[in-house]
């Protein structure tokens, strides 16, 4: 990670004649690219590396040509001669879905959803105008290939992996069937693919601008509508999904060089919001079921629970008897509940006691074996991730400190290594929560009880609340210690 931090400070400094103050490492989202915020004198602008040449080429071109159009997207500042470094304005770290989740939906966030539907049909309508579709990343359009593509994204990273028996030629033949009807949509203009409420930055001006739109192509603007409407975290009321849709439509049809058949155009809508939404699944399927990442696993069941109310109130307009037999099994309340986790109550008795602590000063001791207490638990060595205090500038720090935490999240293994003591203690908690038991010890240990097993044991901490909503104790015997001696008392 210190080569990435390097070339971007390097490139920030062959833009602007300065030397940074300093490069943050910003948190990765889905995809590989990776994000670092560039300071000096209190203003940044965003460096990011990508390895995907023809990915990052593809962004370039659409920003430029957004740019010269006035649109809300990204302003490319600097790009380095290998293609893989580039920098671009800072439109701060607040998305759309940050100010849903914290204010709800209020008027005021309402106006940022409209806001950004308008803006849409701008980028949808006035971007396509000269735009040269050989510069996109795979196909130039939405069409037939692109929509089976999805359609077998689903099935192979999220229904095959359920094991349940269905007729799979007669499922292919019905999305042929489906592909075949949404190709021939009345109106096709730029595509963002996946126009999301977190690809939506929000400034202090209450003015919106777009990331992440590399991956976009020619296609039928409704399924960028369905993106952001039925996007499983932003969990939108009917009544705003019905709402902000007319408003699309409203903002839509002066744009258009003939009036908009309203009927038609909702028709087609309703068959992308149903190819957005299994998309989505396997999506999440390949991310949580595959690749084993927790934040995709626990968002399956939202995006069930979307697809059953998405399915409960819409026909798709066309028979397709297998495809309509995978959808409600997919549905059906035994498999969401195969992905909800178990969660607490106030009144369930667990609490998990999570702590750090030092080899050198032996292990934390144990349940009393004689009490009532259900005791037991884990004990983890993290003594074979790379150890930050030999590094001279983390000596006196912690694994709450940010540099610690970057270099045990960038340069060494503790991903990993978390995410295999995430899967065995899941199985632990999720069952002693079933049975009642009201006690679980985890400790993390390494050689000083300072930075690896610290940071282990505060990630483990959070999980746990995040997934089972459960009560956790958290212990750092080294450093809590040092902070009671430290305070003098």
């Amino acid at each position: 990670m210190q080569d990435k931090i390097d070339k971007i400070a390097g490139l920030y400094h062959q833009w602007s004649g300065q030397t940074p103050d300093s490069v943050d490492v910003l948190q990765q989202a889905g995809s590989e690219r990776r994000y670092f915020r560039v300071w000096k004198n209190g203003q940044s602008v965003i460096g990011t590396y990508g390895a995907n040449i023809k990915e990052n080429e593809s962004f370039f071109y659409f920003s430029d040509h957004f740019q010269k159009r006035q649109l809300p997207v990204a302003n490319i500042l600097a790009i380095s001669a290998d293609r893989m470094y580039y920098l671009q304005d800072d439109y701060g770290n607040i998305s759309l879905i940050n100010h849903l989740e914290e204010q709800g939906e209020t008027a005021p966030v309402y106006e940022l959803f409209k806001n950004s539907l308008g803006e849409l049909a701008r980028v949808q309508v006035l971007g396509d105008k000269g735009l040269d579709y050989d510069k996109c990343l795979t196909n130039k359009e939405f069409g037939k290939q692109a929509i089976m593509a999805d359609l077998l994204y689903f099935k192979y990273y999220f229904l095959d992996a359920l094991r349940k028996p269905y007729d799979k030629q007669a499922l292919i033949d019905d999305f042929e069937a489906l592909s075949t009807y949404l190709t021939h949509t009345d109106h096709k203009f730029f595509m963002m693919r996946d126009f999301q409420s977190r690809n939506i930055q929000v400034m202090e001006d209450r003015s919106v601008h777009f990331i992440d739109y590399q991956g976009g192509m020619k296609g039928a603007p409704q399924y960028d509508v369905a993106s952001l409407l039925w996007q499983a975290r932003a969990n939108l009321s009917e009544d705003w999904k019905e709402r902000l849709l007319v408003d699309y439509m409203h903002a839509l049809e002066p744009l258009l060089d003939k009036p908009l058949n309203r009927t038609a155009f909702v028709s087609q809508y309703n068959g992308y919001v149903l190819i957005r939404l299994l998309q989505v699944l396997g999506a999440y399927g390949f991310r949580g079921l595959f690749e084993r990442k927790a934040h995709f696993l626990t968002s399956i069941p939202l995006a069930l629970r979307n697809l059953r109310a998405f399915l409960h109130e819409n026909a798709m307009g066309i028979s397709v008897p297998e495809f309509d037999k995978v959808l409600q099994l997919c549905i059906a309340d035994e498999i969401i509940e195969q992905f909800t986790p178990v969660q607490a109550t106030a009144a369930t008795p667990l609490v998990v006691k999570v702590s750090s602590f030092s080899f050198k000063k032996g292990l934390p001791a144990a349940d009393d074996p004689d009490s009532d207490r259900d005791g037991g638990g884990f004990v983890f060595d993290c003594r074979g991730i790379l150890n930050p205090g030999r590094i001279e500038s983390m000596k006196t720090q912690t694994g709450r400190d940010k540099e610690v935490i970057q270099y045990l999240e960038q340069q060494t293994r503790m991903p990993e290594f978390l995410h295999s003591v995430f899967d065995v203690v899941d199985i632990t908690v999720e069952d002693f929560i079933k049975r009642g038991f009201s006690s679980l010890m985890v400790s993390f240990g390494c050689t000083g009880g300072q930075h690896r097993s610290v940071y282990a044991a505060d990630a483990l901490a959070r999980h746990l609340k995040n997934k089972f909503k459960v009560k956790v104790a958290l212990n750092h015997w080294v450093q809590d210690a040092k902070n009671w001696e430290n305070s003098g008392r």
